[in-house]
């Protein structure tokens, strides 16, 4: 090994914080990465990681190395894969985890799209909102819609998501259309979820937050294309993202109400592991996706007037 692999080496053994790990990933034996690894403190003449058995931590002196020969190994790497990838093909498999209801409804064009310009990767396309660990999952990439994305990672907005609340004219013919969000409260309400109660934030024209908006919904499920059916079939008003209802709205095949409120932007979110190096494959799906993004009409759903939202007492 040179000076450029033992470098990797130790990158990979800190992040795994695990000799046998990264001896693992590098297919070679757990004594040689050992080995390396004690030549490379020789090398600089310092401690780089404390291995004693119930203790392991990488030394202060390890942790200033650690952080430089990341970025010289991702620089080298990005180097061989954009110079070797202009005289052959890229490949090797790539993991992503999508929402269902946004990957089925929206992105699914896009991911084959993206498999034929590239068909050396190897996709794989999990179709999941479940919580996602990246040290156990082994995803390179997760992409996840949420007003305020909690956690440690390395991000990229890809966009944003609008909601409507819409109800079939059937439904306002045989109900009534609420004027306020008290009135709003005394209808079937149609929501994403499981919970017995639920919650929805609205903000006001002006753009100030109003009190949560609690209810029991008359209709719950965890699929929006779902609740998109059954609002069109009159079962209730909902409250639903622009990538499900398509140009419902436009069409007149779902009336939107309460003109007066909002609901929060949502945004889109591509993740990974904040300790993940990003290759080419990576690099070339992430490119992608913001472009579809960039060329969608997510958010521009043309002008549909609102029925209006009435403040009373």
């Amino acid at each position: 090994m040179g000076q450029m692999e033992d470098l990797h080496l130790f990158t990979l053994v800190v992040e795994n914080r695990s000799i046998s790990k990264a001896a693992d990933q590098l297919n070679i034996a757990k004594s040689a990465v050992s080995r390396r690894l004690n030549l490379l403190e020789e090398r600089y003449s310092a401690k780089l990681i404390n291995r004693s058995p119930g203790r392991w931590d990488v030394t202060e002196t390890g942790l200033e190395l650690y952080q430089r020969a990341t970025r010289v190994v991702d620089d080298f790497e990005e180097i061989e894969a954009d110079f070797k990838s202009v005289h052959s093909d890229i490949s090797g498999p790539l993991t992503v985890s999508v929402p269902r209801d946004f990957g089925l409804s929206f992105l699914s064009k896009a991911l084959v799209s993206f498999k034929e310009k590239y068909d050396n990767i190897q996709l794989t396309a999990d179709f999941d909102d479940r919580l996602i660990n990246f040290e156990s999952d082994n995803y390179d990439f997760a992409i996840r819609i949420t007003p305020n994305l909690v956690g440690n990672y390395g991000v990229e907005t890809l966009g944003t998501v609008r909601h409507h609340l819409c109800a079939a004219q059937s439904y306002l013919d045989q109900y009534g259309c609420p004027e306020t969000l008290q009135e709003l409260k005394l209808h079937k309400l149609i929501h994403f979820g499981a919970a017995k109660r639920g919650t929805w934030k609205f903000n006001s024209k002006s753009g100030k937050k109003l009190d949560e908006f609690e209810f029991s919904p008359s209709l719950n499920s965890n699929s929006g294309q779902f609740l998109f059916d059954a609002t069109l079939q009159g079962q209730g008003i909902a409250n639903l993202p622009d990538f499900i209802l398509g140009d419902a709205l436009e069409m007149g095949k779902l009336v939107p109400i309460l003109s007066e409120i909002s609901v929060p932007d949502f945004f889109i979110y591509l993740i990974h592991s904040d300790k993940r190096r990003i290759n080419r494959r990576m690099r070339l799906f992430s490119q992608e996706m913001k472009l579809v993004c960039e060329k969608s009409n997510l958010r521009k759903l043309k002008h549909v007037k609102p029925t209006p939202f009435i403040l009373r007492n």
